[in-house]
């Protein structure tokens, strides 16, 4: 690999400009930063780099899963990243291995956000459909969609026209995965933006878990939403109602923590206090905003908590008809930025899997024995080390209006 005066080789080895790149999503023109160290690394520093990056799964670095022919050429065809790996835990006297297998999926939407809105859902469907079905040809029992996936993220722009997008909980974007989720046998987590017809049409930002035999589960709302740069969402929704549910399914205990959630360790733990043991996060951020903190905060919560973390991010840069600001004294602008995708799974050993593409649609698949779950909570004790009354008395304190912190100050600190 070299560098010319135009800026980095792209895989091909073909020169590019270095705004070209940028604009592509890609990173110097690979997929991913894995695939770059791949290429730019020889064999033995390559797997070094690994260990440091992704941890070792069991003391050794974590294996890729074979997957069937028509899920390969599904993604040959229609030109999504297809990875595939196998999180393994230790043989146990008394239990037999629990293993699921997890999918989750990255997109970009498909057609301008200037066409009709039934068009630009319609159009997802279809844009999907080949992904899901490599899913469901790959034996995968539990797949995740990412946030809002039925619609553009509109929720910089402060219009009220996306609002059209909201649905029931059992509308038209469900009644679309439950055929796929009878078919194939397999639970889906499906975000949507969510329409109460029960209570005065509020709007929510929702997923609905969609059982392995069509039938809808429950659902949860988001907990926490972000005020902050051009994510405005507030204008929509508000804070969910829905507390922290975990879902017994045919293949375990899954919860989901949608997006901003992820920033909160007390939302992680709760999922974690009511025993999840895959938590999904289905999410829609861009780069200038949160790439340094998107390969951390997950695989935090995965080791913090003893479960399973699948993070899951859209792909693309949405242009949006009008112009918006955010008060934050920038010129007016279409978009929101880059949506990097770079989805992965995270194991509560510390383990992980490379990411999805940065710059296009993508499916992740992996094998989990979720005994692993319980042999990491034996083996750090996190659960029994904790304070939880500690914590209780600090959290009931502080949301005392004459909360008082407790800080003890240097009595030589204001000694003339």
């Amino acid at each position: 690999m070299d560098k010319n005066d135009y800026g980095t080789v792209t895989a091909s080895g073909k020169a590019e400009p270095e705004k070209e790149i940028a604009k592509d999503g890609s990173i110097c023109g690979f997929d991913s930063l894995h695939s770059l160290l791949q290429s730019s690394l020889s064999p033995q520093i390559f797997q070094e780099v690994s260990r440091l990056l992704l941890g070792l799964n069991c003391a050794k670095a974590l294996e890729t899963l074979a997957l069937p022919e028509p899920a390969k050429a599904l993604s040959s065809k229609h030109d999504f990243d297809l990875q595939a790996f196998s999180f393994q835990a230790e043989n146990e006297s008394l239990r037999e291995p629990r293993i699921v297998r997890v999918g989750i999926i990255q997109n970009s939407i498909a057609l301008p956000t200037i066409t009709p809105l039934l068009d630009q859902k319609r159009a997802i469907f279809q844009k999907l459909t080949p992904i899901i079905e490599a899913a469901g040809t790959s034996g995968v029992n539990v797949l995740c969609l990412q946030e809002a996936w039925m619609m553009p993220f509109a929720f910089c722009t402060r219009e009220k026209k996306w609002c059209e997008f909201a649905e029931p909980i059992d509308g038209e974007s469900t009644q679309f995965l439950q055929d796929f989720a009878g078919k194939y046998n397999m639970v889906i987590i499906s975000p949507i933006l969510e329409r109460d017809l029960k209570h005065g049409e509020t709007i929510w930002n929702t997923a609905v878990i969609i059982g392995n035999h069509g039938n809808i589960i429950g659902k949860h709302r988001k907990n926490h939403i972000p005020r902050v740069g051009d994510f405005n969402e507030s204008t929509y929704y508000m804070e969910g109602n829905t507390g922290h549910p975990v879902f017994e399914t045919a293949y375990g205990k899954i919860a989901v923590n949608i997006c901003y959630g992820r920033h909160h360790p007390l939302n992680w733990l709760a999922f974690g206090l009511n025993g999840a043991e895959i938590v999904f996060n289905p999410s829609a951020t861009v780069g200038e905003l949160s790439e340094p903190m998107w390969p951390i905060e997950a695989r935090n919560a995965a080791i913090a908590n003893s479960y399973f973390v699948c993070s899951i991010n859209r792909v693309g840069t949405e242009i949006f008809p009008n112009p918006f600001t955010s008060g934050d004294g920038k010129p007016e602008h279409s978009d929101f930025g880059h949506f990097y995708g770079s989805s992965h799974i995270s194991a509560p050993d510390s383990s992980c899997t490379p990411s999805l593409s940065r710059h296009r649609d993508g499916l992740m698949i992996s094998d989990m024995d979720l005994n692993l779950c319980r042999q990491l909570k034996d083996k750090w004790g996190f659960r029994m080390t904790a304070r939880y009354e500690m914590y209780s008395d600090l959290l009931a304190r502080y949301l005392k209006p004459d909360f008082e912190p407790q800080v003890i100050p240097d009595p030589l600190l204001h000694k003339n």
